[in-house]
């Protein structure tokens, strides 16, 4: 791709980038080999069009390999030029002190300006920060108000169209829990697990399983497993102990099972294939190399072994 850069870069040059920045900007994951031609796609068209979008997709794909130093860099060149999102992914590297350090002045900031750009989620981090405090004096009516407000927005947008509406619900739902509403919590729960895992199965990313392992958590204070109708993400819960668990998918029947090593560590055998632990399977776990929350609508018959 250098040598596109050397060149001046013309239509047919652009066009390759963007095409190549097209088909692996929308894979899963990348081999090494097209890891490297996505990054040197995307760094040719920023270098000639210096496109803020551009900026923002390689700090994305940065972020989502944990490289925040890099992503950071990207989403600073794309707020300067007055991108409307990349301050939301500065705020959530300052929130979260993804580069090494937390700083909730920075991340206030970010956010704040992101909200008032239209972004939804940050507006929501927003509230978060009243809710706990984080720069500004803790103001609870404030969080919960703001909230209500966003769910009735992300619901204008439509919940699946909404990449926020399931991280609005999960904080609702224990907003109604606080208040007794018992019954409207488990439904709030519910329709977030499934808006999580319909984004899973768009793109396994990691802060997506951890939302996902956060709503089975809260599901597990106000509402029983059954035992035999149950699905994949269920298995957060149930394999906290030693169980076997299987399952139809991927044209044949599987087998995953937590037991403890001896160290005393519960681990997760999938398959034969052995597991740190079942965040690590949630994570790495495939059926004919497609990960397990692409496949979850394909998966089904679940039932514990005795």
């Amino acid at each position: 791709m250098r040598r596109l850069i050397e060149k001046g870069g013309d239509i047919m040059e652009i066009n390759e980038a963007l095409n190549l920045a097209g088909m692996y900007g929308s894979k899963g994951s990348l081999t090494p080999e097209e890891e490297f031609a996505y990054i040197e796609a995307l760094e040719y068209l920023i270098s000639v069009t210096k496109d803020p979008s551009f900026m923002v997709d390689l700090g994305s794909y940065y972020y989502e390999q944990k490289r925040f130093d890099e992503a950071r860099q990207y989403y600073e060149m794309a707020d300067e030029l007055g991108d409307k999102w990349a301050a939301e992914g500065l705020g959530y590297i300052w929130y979260y002190g993804r580069t090494g350090e937390k700083d909730y002045e920075k991340a206030f900031k970010y956010y704040s300006k992101a909200a008032g750009n239209g972004q939804l989620r940050s507006k929501m981090k927003v509230a978060d920060m009243y809710r706990n405090g984080y720069y500004v004096e803790k103001d609870y009516e404030k969080y919960c108000s703001m909230i209500e407000e966003l769910y009735l927005d992300t619901h204008q947008i439509g919940p699946r169209e909404s990449p926020m509406a399931a991280d609005v619900a999960i904080r609702l739902a224990k907003i109604r829990k606080e208040r007794g509403e018992i019954g409207e919590a488990i439904s709030l729960l519910m329709e977030a697990r499934e808006q999580v895992a319909y984004r899973l199965t768009l793109n396994p990313f990691f802060g997506d399983i951890s939302v996902m392992k956060g709503i089975e958590e809260d599901l597990a204070g106000v509402a029983m497993i059954s035992k035999t109708e149950f699905d994949l993400y269920d298995l957060f819960r149930l394999m906290k102990v030693p169980r076997k668990v299987s399952f139809q998918g991927g044209g044949g029947m599987h087998l995953v099972e937590s037991d403890y090593d001896v160290d005393g560590e519960l681990r997760i055998t999938f398959d034969g294939s052995k597991f740190d632990s079942i965040d690590d399977f949630f994570m790495k776990a495939e059926i004919n190399g497609v990960r397990l929350p692409q496949l979850y609508y394909g998966l089904g018959a679940f039932r514990i072994e005795e």
